[in-house]
């Protein structure tokens, strides 16, 4: 500094501000609950499509479940029907055989009491969706395509095969 300065003896003016009003309060606390309310309501979408997917996941796991062991039980209700086509005529009415097909009713309430039809393939017309074609052949009497005999039974679940019939077809001369 100069001699001829003088030195600056002044404080600096401070600002005085103000305390927010009231309603100035008021919309800063109505903007934090509408933000809060917001966060809210996204977390409880988002717990509740969870708890939706879950459940959804749940269902096709235990219909997954259903079919698999529905698959598995086919072959066993095969063979117990192929059982009685060999049944020797002077035991069709043996205690074993009544006790067999006893077996083959449980199995059959098994199966319709889970929702499980026969593929119908009598007169019909093929169809590879439900039937499996074991062989084509000529045949008097028959259509093109149309199903002569069925080899093997199918089976379906609402509008899901569990099998396909196993058939014969008709072919054109």
């Amino acid at each position: 500094m100069s001699e001829f300065e003088q030195p600056n003896t002044e404080q600096p003016k401070q600002e005085v501000t103000e305390p927010p009003t009231l309603e100035e309060q008021l919309a800063q606390a109505q903007a934090k609950a509408a933000e809060y309310l917001d966060g809210w309501q996204r977390a409880t979408a988002d717990l509740s499509n969870a708890r939706k997917r879950m459940q959804r996941e749940q269902a096709d796991f235990q219909a997954a479940a259903v079919i698999r062991t529905l698959e598995k039980l086919l072959p066993i209700v095969d063979d117990v029907d192929r059982a009685f086509t060999v049944v020797p005529a002077d035991q069709t009415n043996s205690d074993w055989v009544n006790g067999f097909r006893m077996i083959q009713r449980k199995l059959q309430a098994l199966l319709e009491g889970e929702g499980v039809t026969f593929i119908a393939t009598e007169g019909q017309t093929f169809d590879p969706a439900l039937h499996h074609a074991v062989t084509h052949e000529a045949a008097d009497g028959y259509t093109e395509g149309q199903i002569i005999a069925e080899v093997g039974r199918g089976f379906r679940l609402g509008d899901r095969v569990l099998r396909p019939s196993m058939v014969r077809v008709a072919k054109g001369a």
